[in-house]
């Protein structure tokens, strides 16, 4: 693939920053989420995953919820514009979940970048189609060019930035330190 066709690559947070940013996420979840009977949360895999990680943490230790499980959802075509590896948003169904009822449940979903919308649509669709009683997004980074029906409830930043640039999120374990 040549990447010369690409944008610009900056790093705008360093670790310390982000953790701040993680736990401020966190704090804009609980606030949604206190009070629910039933709370999952599910990470869009890859770098959702951890970062569904994070904040399952920081909710049960800082905001005293134990009510809540973690998922992970197997996503292809991860970062929404990568369309020369997968031309199509595919969701991967994991055996496992086949007989997953969500009734009553309130359901957090959490990827890194949200760009076009394609992945977390996939996820919500998805989520939906098991009776989730309520679903409520989450990300990263919010890059502001959804192109498809699909709102994020919490965003850790907000970054207007040209469709050729490129947003590098490192999420352990992925790569070796959260920036």
């Amino acid at each position: 693939m040549d990447f010369t066709q690409f944008g610009n690559k900056t790093c705008l947070y360093q670790t310390a920053q982000l953790e701040a940013v993680i736990s401020h996420m966190a704090w804009q979840a609980a606030g949604l989420l206190i009070g629910k009977e039933h709370i999952m949360i599910v990470g869009i895999q890859r770098r959702g995953a951890p970062l569904a990680e994070m904040l399952h943490t920081k909710l049960k230790q800082n905001f005293n919820l134990t009510n809540i499980s973690l998922m992970n959802l197997q996503i292809k075509r991860y970062a929404d514009d990568l369309t020369l590896l997968h031309p199509e948003t595919l969701l991967v169904e994991d055996k496992k979940y086949d007989l997953l009822d969500l009734a009553g449940t309130t359901v957090l979903v959490v990827d890194d970048v949200i760009f076009r919308g394609h992945s977390m649509l996939r996820a919500v669709e998805y989520l939906a189609r098991k009776q989730a009683a309520e679903i409520r997004t989450a990300v990263l980074v919010d890059r502001g060019a959804n192109k498809l029906p699909v709102r994020v409830d919490i965003s850790g930043v907000r970054l207007d930035v040209a469709p050729t640039d490129i947003i590098e999120c490192n999420v352990p374990p992925y790569e070796p330190v959260l920036k």
